[in-house]
């Protein structure tokens, strides 16, 4: 076992009478680093500028001093935090009923004024190591690759990181979201994400390509039948609308719906209630709608394919996710991610990339998206004899050939092209003294198409 001592816990005090501030920063301060706030305001901003592992706070804050709200809006907070921080709460002995309310909305335990010292940091030592717990079942989970929520989502490029903030945002309610995207750009592992990080999370995550259903079968499908509904319907059937109850239903492809079908999906919408096929019975569902699609649903509007309306109940928080073309300096990171888990799956040693081999990833169109370049880094790593990947196994539409700068015939506009852009990026990289983000910045590209062009040009 290490030795190794763990790190300190931070806590943040929140009160704004600094006696009882001082107080438990006396009381705490050997064990702990701690860091204060005398209202709501000022301990938002610390939480959202460091990493705290439990937050003490009184229920009375100003400028509410007469209510609950300052308090139970940071228990909020810390709930909202990516790792939900624990609060404990700290209430006068003649307001248990505040206590246990805060409680009830989340907050760990509390504590009376006057407080007894012992009594303080036994409460505080068990959130901590409730924390720690917490932080550990998630590195652990991350390690084996069961991360969930929007961590399923690998890269940082701009367009990426907009949807992932929305995301986020849309996850905490019950806002039917409609996902735009080419296949293979992640529409599913962005609605399971979503899924993951909702209240609804415990519930189940039911997924649908309307695609892959049958016309004949797709009512059925999708909203049950009773028995003797039809020839083959042997016994009552419950179907994926009654399945996701409580949880989120994933309909993919909704583009491929006939218009009957959009019918009664707006009326779902609408009502949340429907009827089995081949049944009376009206039947009340409490579900969060994910919808999908990788065409131009307003354009199949326009062409009377698309009901209007049923666009309209959809579309009410849109979200693109961006084709892998346009996240060109996530490329590096999804290959040694998908590397990695492929490694590991096939009994690979550990892949290092060639630098090649990644130049190569990020010229190509990928129209395949993401799910493409995952295809072809399992293959490389399948076929490869030894851990590191080069171009050996890339199809032959993604093989290039690089030109040799030291045979350029500057006659020719080609050769003069790239001479001349050659020259460009010399004097750019001399005059930001060898900074690639500043000779990036001076010439209006971006850092990775230099870095490409460095390697290109051999510069």
């Amino acid at each position: 076992m290490s030795n190794q001592k763990e790190p300190q816990a931070t806590i943040l005090v929140i009160d704004d009478d600094e006696a009882i501030r001082r107080q438990l920063f006396w009381t705490l301060g050997d064990d702990y680093h701690v860091l204060e706030a005398a209202s709501r305001a000022e301990a938002i901003e610390t939480l959202d500028h460091h990493s705290i592992d439990l937050v003490l706070s009184d229920l009375h804050l100003p400028p509410h001093l007469e209510d609950l709200s300052e308090g139970l809006a940071i228990i909020e907070a810390a709930r909202r935090s990516p790792l939900s921080v624990p609060v404990i709460v700290i209430t006068g002995s003649n307001a248990k009923h505040a206590a246990r309310e805060a409680v009830k909305r989340g907050a760990y335990g509390f504590f009376e004024k006057p407080f007894d010292a012992e009594e303080v940091m036994h409460l505080v030592r068990q959130a901590v190591r409730l924390r720690r717990l917490e932080q550990e079942i998630v590195h652990l989970r991350d390690a084996l690759g069961g991360s969930r929520g929007v961590c399923h989502l690998i890269g940082a490029s701009t367009s990426l990181e907009r949807t992932i903030k929305q995301a986020r945002a849309v996850a905490s309610t019950t806002a039917t979201v409609l996902l735009i995207g080419e296949n293979g750009t992640g529409k599913e592992v962005l609605a399971r994400a979503i899924h993951e990080e909702s209240p609804r999370a415990g519930g189940a995550f039911v997924a649908v390509s309307c695609a892959a259903l049958p016309e004949a079968l797709i009512e059925s499908e999708l909203f049950g039948h009773e028995k003797g509904a039809f020839t083959d319907a042997a016994q009552a059937r419950k179907g994926r609308f009654e399945l996701a109850d409580g949880g989120t239903l994933f309909l993919d492809e909704i583009s491929e719906l006939t218009p009957p079908i959009q019918v009664k999906l707006l009326r779902v919408l609408q009502e949340r209630s429907f009827e089995r096929l081949g049944g009376v019975k009206t039947l009340s569902v409490d579900i969060r709608l994910i919808a999908a699609s990788n065409r131009d649903l307003e354009k199949m509007i326009e062409a009377g394919t698309f009901r209007r309306d049923l666009f309209y109940r959809l579309n009410v928080v849109p979200l693109v996710l961006p084709p892998l073309r346009d996240r060109q300096e996530d490329i590096p990171v999804l290959a040694a991610h998908f590397a990695l888990k492929f490694a590991a799956k096939h009994s690979r040693p550990k892949p290092e990339l060639d630098l090649h081999l990644v130049e190569a990833l990020q010229d190509y169109e990928w129209p395949g998206n993401v799910r493409e370049l995952e295809n072809l880094i399992e293959r490389i790593v399948v076929l490869t004899d030894g851990p590191k990947l080069g171009l050996e196994f890339l199809p032959e539409k993604m093989q290039r050939v690089l030109p040799d700068t030291n045979k350029l015939d500057e006659t020719t506009l080609e050769g003069a092209v790239i001479s001349l852009r050659r020259r460009l990026i010399v004097d750019a990289l001399r005059a930001e003294g060898n900074n690639r983000a500043a000779a990036a910045k001076r010439l209006g590209i971006s850092r990775s198409y230099l870095h490409r062009l460095i390697n290109e040009f051999g510069i």
